[in-house]
């Protein structure tokens, strides 16, 4: 028989990890919505590298993506779902407890 995983690691989430999604969850956490070229901006990564990342967290319903235009500009807004500003929530409880700090959910 296999032991039950018990370090919180195993309750991170795999999809927010990687620095990038790390980065642009973070950005997007405290904002309702953000352009592309903001996040971009922000996180100071290229339009290649955010577009790929932000497909892999919009499959994973952490993000929600809206194309639009500013006059005749087009324009990409991104915003976190309820879904996905919950496992960011979590995710920072479970490296909270990693680093030894409190728990929310301990509370």
């Amino acid at each position: 028989m296999t032991p039950i995983p018990s370090h919180p690691r195993h309750l991170l989430s795999e999809v927010i990890h990687q620095t990038v999604r790390f980065s642009i969850v973070a950005a997007l956490a405290s904002a309702d919505s953000l352009d592309f070229a903001t996040i971009r901006d922000a996180i100071q990564v290229s339009d290649s590298v955010l577009s790929k990342q932000i497909t892999i967290l919009e499959q994973a319903e952490i993000l929600e993506v809206k194309k639009g235009y500013v006059g005749k500009r087009p324009r990409t807004w991104v915003k976190l779902t309820p879904d996905g500003r919950e496992a960011w929530v979590n995710h920072l409880d479970v490296l909270r407890q990693i680093a030894g700090g409190t728990s929310a959910t301990q509370n």
